[in-house]
């Protein structure tokens, strides 16, 4: 049965080649040309969580070295190791030492490199320059910003954006066919919107479903997730719109109580709904502008039941205002 395995599959099915990932095809073919040329500057790959940044590194490093890409490779994770302490001891021991094989060059591959220390970046920018004969720098990072302008100047710096809905499925109906269970159409669009861009957690939520069946559709993403159907949230905000707020604060109970969802999540489904909702742009920026208000009610520690009713009632209000 699929997924009795122990093998988490974000691992089985990450990209061994720069060939093998999908989306971001523009990355990719300036990627293939440094490993074909065997030369590359600095590297910094930013962009939001699961789009291929860690998995680009590792391509590179399999690309240029072959079989004995892992003597070449020093991976650290910054937010673990983030100090300068570790910059100035594992990372200039091994950028010190000569490569293995026939290219120049090893690879230091710092993820999550936002979370280095100011102080420790500052001494990164300086191996930077002094080791630039012997080995080669990957920072992937969610946050460019929060790298120090000297280190960005001196990297090719590339961004990587969210996978699109195709990307999404091309790897996901890979997957199915490799572990042989069927995954329905509307399976595969739940957890499309599910995942939001994140190749990661399509594939974790894949791997959950499958777990319970052979047969992955929408029911089974949604009950893996714990997370509410997007027309029950539809249908409750446009309860709410037509002034039924009765009908509407049944269906918010039903999705708190009954399906034990968290209010946070389900005001965030809310405000991915609103625009999907055939209203007037004006009602959409009122709207949109309480859930930010109720957002940080509950992230001051409100009661959240109380505070999406209230939300409720105000979408009543704008409803009623409207008409």
């Amino acid at each position: 049965m699929p997924g009795e395995e122990l093998e988490i599959w974000v691992e089985k099915y990450r990209p061994k080649t720069l060939d093998e990932m999908v989306g971001h095809a523009e990355i990719v073919g300036r990627l293939k040309t440094f490993v074909k040329k065997k030369a590359m500057p600095h590297l910094l790959f930013a962009g939001p969580a699961g789009t291929g940044k860690t998995t680009a590194a590792l391509c590179i490093a399999r690309e240029l070295f072959g079989d004995g890409w892992r003597q070449n490779l020093l991976e650290l994770n910054a937010s673990d190791e983030r100090g300068i302490d570790t910059i100035r001891t594992k990372v200039k021991d091994y950028a010190r030492t000569k490569p293995i094989g026939d290219v120049p060059f090893k690879i230091i591959l710092l993820d999550e490199s936002d979370a280095l220390t100011a102080d420790a970046q500052h001494a990164l920018r300086r191996m930077m320059e002094m080791f630039t004969s012997t080995c080669r720098f990957i920072l992937d990072c969610n946050y460019s910003s929060r790298i120090i302008e000297p280190i960005q100047s001196r990297c090719a710096v590339f961004r990587f954006k969210r996978l699109s809905a195709d990307d999404i499925k091309t790897m996901l109906q890979r997957i199915a066919k490799a572990e042989k269970f069927i995954l329905t159409q509307d399976g595969m669009d739940a957890v499309v919107y599910v995942s939001e861009g994140d190749m990661r957690r399509a594939i974790n939520i894949l791997q959950a479903a499958a777990t319970l069946r052979k047969k992955v559709d929408e029911k089974a993403v949604y009950e893996v997730m714990a997370i509410a159907k997007p027309e029950e949230v539809r249908e409750m905000v446009q309860l709410a719109l037509q002034v039924n707020f009765l009908e509407a604060r049944k269906k918010l109970h039903s999705l708190l109580i009954d399906q034990g969802l968290a209010g946070e999540d389900l005001l965030t489904q809310i405000h991915r709904e609103i625009y999907s909702l055939k209203i007037p742009e004006e009602l959409k920026v009122e709207l949109v502008d309480k859930v930010g208000e109720f957002s940080y009610r509950l992230v001051q520690g409100a009661n959240e039941l109380l505070q999406l009713e209230a939300m409720l009632a105000h979408f009543a209000l704008v409803g009623k205002s409207a008409r």
